[in-house]
């Protein structure tokens, strides 16, 4: 199985990264494909609202001029998706944003394309804010039918300068039961899956 976890961060190496990859730790020994990659900083425009999406329905954005249709295509492909933010006044950066925007109306107009897969929202902060920035992260998981699995808090860490959230050892430890629970759910839809199959509400 493959997770990806995609850092909405312009900081590379920073404290939403180290957040992130003690998620990735305990999926990647339990032998699922891992790969994180930095959304943040990076050429990601925002939606611009011409319905192009719902009118091809191609799992591509019409905008072809950044990177969204090459980590869409990698969000499409995995079975579990981990979306990590430093907070940017109560919410998630504008890289983050423009990326759930676009991928959760690209998903919707391709047969809700998310539906199934397991969610997980990832937020370092200095001090407040960081529940609204989860928030905004688990909305895109619950319009798009995906699997949202808890943990032992929210799924949050405190540190201002790059690295420090290494010292917040409750949320190095919630990250590592979350990437223990979005194992043993993962293994468990994998089973129940020819059972019991996800439909999206317009299949019959």
């Amino acid at each position: 199985m493959k997770v990806l976890a995609l850092n909405g961060s312009p900081r590379k190496n920073g404290n939403t990264q180290l957040l992130l990859e003690a998620v990735l730790g305990p999926l990647a020994l339990a032998g699922w494909d891992t790969e994180l990659v930095q959304i943040g900083g990076r050429n990601l425009h925002g939606c611009l609202a011409c319905g192009q999406c719902w009118e091809k329905r191609d799992n591509h954005c019409s905008y072809g001029k950044d990177e969204f249709n090459a980590v869409f295509e990698k969000m499409r492909q995995a079975d579990a998706i981990v979306l990590g933010s430093p907070t940017y006044f109560a919410d998630v950066t504008s890289d983050l944003k423009a990326l759930i925007d676009r991928a959760g109306f690209v998903a919707l107009a391709n047969g809700c394309a998310f539906g199934g897969k397991i969610g997980a929202a990832v937020v370092a902060a200095r001090r407040g804010g960081a529940t609204h920035a989860f928030d905004t992260i688990n909305h895109l998981f619950l319009i798009s039918q995906m699997v949202v699995p808890g943990s032992t808090y929210w799924n949050l860490g405190y540190g201002l300068e790059p690295g420090t959230v290494s010292k917040d050892t409750e949320a190095l430890g919630n990250m590592a039961h979350l990437g223990q629970a979005i194992d043993w759910l993962g293994k468990a839809m994998q089973r129940s899956a020819t059972r019991y199959p996800i439909r999206s509400m317009g299949e019959a």
